[in-house]
């Protein structure tokens, strides 16, 4: 069995839009070396899988059956549908639980990437509450190194996650009142910061104002990034942490009603991730805040910054969006709309 590391350049080179996926054996990762192992008996070539897809599905997508992408269609439904908003009520307490583990997360099949996590999946649960709620967040840390938890939003200095490291075995409850209405993210925020986020300690924070949103079909998705050699340079971009998974199983929504997308960026090593949509333009609003919003198809975003996208498709059919750094889709982070009536 020769080993070989699985660089960011061998998987752009081995072939596109799929380059990264087809891998086969696990990849390992003890501390910050990286290597692969690979049974040349069984090793499939990428470039021939994509050409062999692209020649059956006779277009220039991979989509559905023909995507080798982790898991079945619901596998991630907890990370992209939010729970529901609650309306305003004066007094109500919102509580949630967050424990860190080490895990190893199986981002495309066969590939594996160690992982310190809250609740087992990164990006981790998503959080919501109402403007004006009391947040109850009870932390504990079952991982092998200290961590906090970084709240983005207003609250006092005590409970910012900046100086309650809680080591391992330890616990610790962040307590304040939710505010300013937005789309908001949690990290840790121990040192070294970029290794603690990377690792996939991160996730969705969602505040509603006490005026509710119009109704919509919500979506959350939460942008990032897996550096599987440990060289600084990201060999994988996701939504939601799964390579192409979107590709995969498509998300089914209706013609002419409101999609809403929560959409937040916590890609290491790269300063930008973005988001395009094919053949529609939507409404995007910065942090969820305010009252401007931008009317386009494409919008960047550098580590944590996130914002609201609304969008009513005007037509059925399959509409692909990615990131607009054509690298990242190549490597990943690419998915499809299916829009019906």
């Amino acid at each position: 069995m020769s080993k070989t590391r699985l660089t960011r350049g061998k998987l752009l080179a081995a072939a596109a839009p799929l380059a990264a996926v087809p891998l086969v054996g696990k990849l390992a990762l003890e501390g910050d070396a990286a290597a692969v192992g690979h049974d040349h008996s069984s090793h499939i070539d990428s470039r021939a899988l994509v050409e062999r897809g692209h020649s059956a599905m006779g277009h220039a997508a991979m989509i559905g059956e023909e995507v080798p992408a982790v898991g079945g269609p619901n596998d991630l439904d907890a990370l992209l549908y939010p729970p529901p908003a609650l309306p305003y009520q004066p007094g109500r307490v919102r509580d949630y639980s967050l424990t860190a583990t080490d895990v190893e997360l199986e981002i495309a099949p066969g590939v594996f990437f160690p992982s310190w996590v809250y609740n087992g999946t990164a990006p981790g649960p998503i959080i919501r509450a109402t403007e004006g709620d009391r947040l109850r967040v009870k932390f504990v840390n079952a991982g092998s190194h200290p961590h906090t938890i970084h709240f983005h939003g207003i609250h006092p200095t005590n409970m910012d996650g900046v100086f309650e490291v809680v080591e391992t075995g330890g616990r610790f409850t962040y307590e304040f009142d939710a505010k300013p209405a937005g789309v908001h993210l949690y990290h840790c925020h121990a040192t070294p910061l970029k290794k603690h986020i990377h690792k996939g300690l991160y996730g969705a924070f969602i505040i509603d104002p006490k005026e509710p949103r119009p109704p919509a079909q919500e979506l959350v998705m939460v942008m990032n990034g897996f550096d599987t050699d440990a060289d600084g340079a990201n060999n994988f971009y996701t939504v939601n942490g799964r390579s192409f998974y979107y590709a995969r199983y498509p998300i089914r929504v209706k013609r002419s009603e409101l999609v809403r997308i929560y959409l937040a960026n916590l890609t290491e090593f790269d300063l930008i991730n973005s988001f395009h949509l094919h053949a529609d333009f939507f409404r995007y609003q910065p942090t969820g805040t305010g009252d401007n919003w931008e009317y386009t198809d494409t919008v960047m975003q550098c580590q944590g910054q996130r914002g609201v996208i609304e969008v009513a498709f005007a037509h059925t059919g399959t509409f692909m969006f990615h990131a607009h750094q054509s690298e990242f889709a190549e490597l990943g982070w690419m998915g499809f709309f299916e829009v019906v009536d």
